[in-house]
């Protein structure tokens, strides 16, 4: 049984703990992970200034997601990034990847933009994720240069109805 709630600030250690060690799980090398570091690292202003959701079981934190709002069109590095609505993070413990709990944090997603009458998330995929994103329903929109030379990322799109 998963509960998904709020984060709070004070959890911005145990939610970066989280993005490090599923990150890891798909054996990335350490020089991707030292590039990832401070996207991956997870502050007390980011959880403040963002929607960031934990998810708990047994009254533990075992994985988070987040969203952000870009409120205009930007380059990130070698990436292009337009306004709107976006999944920035989504992590589980590795021990959870694969039983259902990110399906619930979509489902949970989805249901709370439709309450605030968003009309689409996007989502910048990591290459493992991709069959994640379209199973739980996400369009595929096209393949952006990563900033890691010779890397891409997948831009997907949840429509909110």
């Amino acid at each position: 049984m998963i509960s998904i709630r709020r984060a709070d600030p004070a959890e911005a250690e145990v939610l970066t703990a989280i993005s490090f060690a599923a990150k890891r799980y798909w054996n990335y090398p350490e020089t991707f992970m030292q590039l990832w570091k401070d996207e991956l690292t997870i502050t007390e202003e980011y959880i403040k200034k963002n929607e960031v959701y934990v998810v708990e079981s047994d009254r533990s934190v075992v994985g988070y997601f987040s969203m952000i709002y870009v409120p205009n069109d930007k380059n990130e590095g070698r990436i292009f990034i337009s306004h709107g609505y976006y999944l920035d993070h989504m992590f589980l413990s590795p021990d959870l990847i694969g039983q259902g709990i990110g399906t619930k944090c979509i489902e949970f997603m989805t249901k709370y933009c439709r309450e605030r009458k968003r009309d689409f998330v996007r989502v910048l995929s990591d290459p493992y994720a991709r069959g994640f994103y379209k199973k739980t329903g996400a369009r595929y929109i096209k393949e952006m240069l990563s900033n890691i030379p010779g890397r891409t990322v997948s831009l997907f799109e949840y429509h909110i109805h």
